[in-house]
Formats: structure tokens, C-alpha cells, sequence
């Protein structure tokens, strides 16, 4: 997906479909980039062969010719690109969420699950997968970075110590570090525990500072 992206004018295309509020036609993102719709077609349709963007058919178009609108797939990197009602919404069930004084491990479980399930589809379901300790730290570490919090890892005899330099979501984790930092650790835990209970390798968390114990948070992991 990120190598279709390497060309400017197709880059420019999808930033015009991923700002878009509703799916666009190629004549709509050719008259906003000034471009031919010849010129913008192949890297609409090049886009959607490789699943960055979806088609939808608008029967609205001239007799016969169904015109067809583009749109972000919902695998495809947003780009920051996000609506602003997200982070809105983020803010607002965060505010809830704290009113609510959910203690930390309380809060930990809430990420649970979905640290579960990342480290199912991480592992994928072949038997003969390399399950191997540095095997399923790759993939932990592979699983942060896909979130965006560019994990930096340091191996020891038997541990791991991953700090995470970036945070997504650090805005609202400097407002509610007890809510959103406890999620995370929900997320590395649900992964960590998704791991061993697959027969992977044996880890466990040991600590997982948050941004009131130390910047950037990091997790310390024994694996064996």
C-alpha cells in the first residue's frame, strides 16, 4: 500500500479522498488538483487494486454510465487524516470514563481483549509459525509500531525492556494518564498473555511505567 503511495501525484490524489467528506468522483479530484481526469483515473483505479481505496457506484450519473465514486478503504493508513469528530469523541468518553473513577486495573481490562486479539492475528492460525521468544517480541514490537508508538527495544538475558517514544494518543493520556496509560498496559498484557496462551513463548510484564512514572511509558517484559 505505502509503495503505491511513492508517486506525488497519486499521493496527492489520495490526500484529496482521504480529506474528502463523502466519496468523490474522478472528475471532482481532477478539477480540485487541476488535472485531466485521464491523468487522475489510473492512480484512482491503481489505488483500489491495492486496497487503499473502495468504489462505490453512483447510479446519478449520465444515462448508461454509472459514475463511480472513490473512497478510503477501511484498512488503509488514515494519515492523521482522521475526521475531527474522533478526537472529539476520544476527549469526550476519556472525560466520562474518569468521571466514573474506574480504578487502574479495572481500567486495564478494558484493553485486554483487544491485546488478545492482536496477538491472534499476529501469530496467525499455521501450527508450524516461528514461535520462537525473539520471534514474539518481533511481533509485539510490530504491533506497537502499526499503532504508532514507535517501540524502542533494549534485550537483556531473558528481558525485554521496550520504551514507547511516540504516543498516539498523548494528548489525552497528559490529561488522563490514569485512564489512558492503564489502557495501553491492558493492550500490552492482553498481547503478552494472547502470546503464551498460544504456545508461544513464555512472557509476562512485569512493569509497565506510565507517563506519571517516567516519558516516554515503557514496559519492562521477561521472556523465556
Amino acid at each position: 500500500m505505502l509503495k503505491a503511495l511513492g508517486d506525488n501525484t497519486r499521493y496527492a490524489v489520495y490526500l484529496e479522498v482521504a480529506r474528502a467528506a463523502s466519496p468523490l468522483s474522478t472528475a471532482e479530484v481532477a478539477e480540485t488538483l487541476g488535472l485531466h481526469p485521464n491523468t487522475v483515473r489510473p492512480h484512482l483505479e491503481r489505488m483500489r487494486e491495492v486496497g487503499l481505496l473502495e468504489v462505490e457506484v453512483d447510479g446519478r450519473g449520465s444515462v448508461g454510465r454509472p459514475q463511480h465514486r472513490y473512497l478510503l478503504a477501511p484498512d488503509s493508513p488514515s494519515l492523521g487524516l482522521e475526521p475531527p469528530a474522533f478526537p472529539m469523541l476520544a476527549g469526550m468518553l476519556a472525560a466520562l470514563a474518569a468521571a466514573g473513577r474506574f480504578g487502574p486495573d479495572d481500567t486495564a481490562a478494558a484493553g485486554t481483549a483487544q491485546g488478545r486479539a492482536l496477538a491472534s492475528r499476529a501469530l496467525g492460525a499455521d501450527d508450524d509459525a516461528e514461535r520462537a521468544p525473539a520471534a514474539c517480541t518481533r511481533a509485539l514490537v510490530a504491533a506497537m509500531a502499526e499503532l504508532g508508538f514507535d517501540p524502542a527495544v533494549v534485550d537483556g538475558d531473558g528481558s525485554v525492556s521496550m520504551a514507547f517514544t511516540r504516543c498516539p494518543y498523548r494528548e489525552l493520556a497528559e490529561a488522563y494518564p490514569e485512564l489512558v496509560c492503564h489502557l495501553h498496559r491492558g493492550l500490552v498484557e492482553g498481547f503478552v498473555d494472547g502470546v503464551s496462551e498460544a504456545g508461544g513463548a513464555e512472557m509476562l510484564v512485569e512493569r509497565f511505567a506510565t507517563l506519571t512514572d517516567r516519558d516516554p511509558c515503557q514496559v519492562s517484559l521477561s521472556v523465556g
